[in-house]
């Protein structure tokens, strides 16, 4: 008769249990987060000494226990010693999967080191709103400068103001600091650059986002022509995506997002459920920005295409209606560079007109179009009226029609002699 082994999992303690906030030096301060030029982290090598005592207690619990079950400890202190030349190192086994959340939850008492009370609040409303949605459910060492650009570019476009992402930045930038005096990582990947200038950007766009929009029909069919005339091979669905956000008013993630089952032909209606957005290890499809699925007409203009597109899926209802020339996932990135996006609209005379403003085009179109406000607010997928009606501003063309008609107006009361002409 034999008897099974119980699987053996190795013990999880805090791995900081030992490690008091008397350990280490107090996170820099706000003034050496911010610049890089006064603060130089020393080699982590040399930090690893300051918690030697804990991590050397840890990993003797860590081997007696492995050894107490039935394990070779030569086998065990060879996997130990590998995990530490792979983290650069001597890192305990249970730090290096931890999730950003888990982290900055046990550290969270040396991470506010040095911190006054009253911006606790500002700091931690950052963390709880908007990283640990974003950011925490990744592993501590996976989290790179781009995607926190990324998650960055996101909070600009949710809305957030300017004092508000510093705030989140500054607590991110913290708690980064303490992961390497933990000895967790060798560099501070928070330190990003160039955001408040994507923030006065979309100020402006926010302002009168109709200034950024294409003027008509046939300016998009010259644009997606000549993005497909400059892509490898002429690839036809370059020029597909581009009329697609256009006409729809979505995002090119949301437009790669797009499997056949979201069309109705019956009604010719698209339901906007997901987008394509870059992660660790490439791109993945996640919800929609506002997390709630919206449904978008689709004009008749749009129709041959998507008809199109829906033949080529063969029937499969989980195909995705927009995909590169490999069958891959599309993103900005990749629209951009496979189409030579930056020369190609320099030549048609639209320097500054960007991927997203395929977006404003057709929000500007629909509004222009007669939708009301709460219809295109819901097409949109904004959460606030007073971001739609941005799209209703009046140019100067139909500011003088309205005066003309007011003119109209005037002079027909005048005939039907309502009122004496005063011109």
């Amino acid at each position: 008769m034999t008897t099974s082994t119980p699987t053996w999992k190795p013990p999880v303690p805090d791995p900081f249990s030992e490690i008091t906030t008397a350990d280490h030096l107090a996170p820099p301060s706000d003034h050496h987060v911010r610049n890089r030029a006064t603060h130089r982290p020393v080699n982590h090598y040399q930090q690893s000494t300051q918690v030697a005592p804990a991590q050397t207690q840890a990993w003797a619990n860590f081997l007696a226990e492995a050894v107490r079950n039935g394990l070779d400890p030569t086998l065990v202190t060879q996997w130990l010693t590998v995990l530490a030349d792979a983290t650069g190192s001597p890192m305990l086994p249970s730090l290096a999967s931890m999730p950003l959340a888990d982290y900055a939850n046990l550290r969270l008492p040396a991470i506010l080191t040095g911190l006054e009370t009253t911006t606790h609040v500002p700091y931690l409303a950052g963390w709880h709103l908007r990283i640990v949605p974003e950011l925490g459910h990744l592993p501590l060492r996976l989290i790179t400068t781009s995607l926190i650009t990324a998650a960055v570019l996101g909070w600009i476009a949710d809305g957030c103001s300017r004092s508000t992402i510093k705030n989140t930045l500054a607590m991110l930038a913290r708690t980064f600091e303490q992961a390497i005096m933990d000895g967790i990582l060798e560099r501070n990947p928070a330190h990003i650059t160039g955001w408040q200038h994507q923030f006065q950007q979309a100020e402006d766009e926010l302002r009168d986002p109709r200034t950024l929009a294409l003027r008509d029909w046939d300016a998009l069919i010259e644009l997606a022509d000549a993005l497909v005339e400059a892509s490898y091979n002429r690839y036809r669905g370059w020029g597909d995506v581009v009329v697609h956000s256009a006409c729809t008013a979505t995002r090119i993630g949301e437009v790669s997002g797009v499997r056949a089952r979201d069309v109705d032909t019956d009604k010719w209606l698209l339901t906007c459920r997901r987008q394509t957005t870059p992660a660790p290890g490439g791109l993945v499809d996640k919800h929609t920005k506002g997390r709630i699925a919206r449904f978008i007409p689709i004009i008749e203009p749009l129709r041959p295409l998507i008809a199109r597109r829906l033949q080529a899926t063969r029937g499969d209802p989980d195909a995705r209606l927009y995909t590169g020339p490999r069958g891959r996932r599309i993103s900005t990135a990749v629209l951009r560079d496979a189409t030579h996006w930056d020369e190609v609209i320099s030549d048609l005379g639209y320097e500054h007109l960007r991927r997203h403003d395929l977006r404003h085009t057709g929000l500007t179109w629909m509004a222009d179009a007669g939708f009301l406000p709460h219809i295109l607010m819901e097409i949109a997928g904004h959460r606030l009226i007073t971001t739609t009606q941005r799209y209703f501003h009046p140019d100067v063309l139909r500011i003088l029609e309205a005066g003309q008609a007011l003119t109209h107006h005037l002079e027909e009361l005048q005939c039907d002699g309502q009122i004496t002409r005063r011109w």
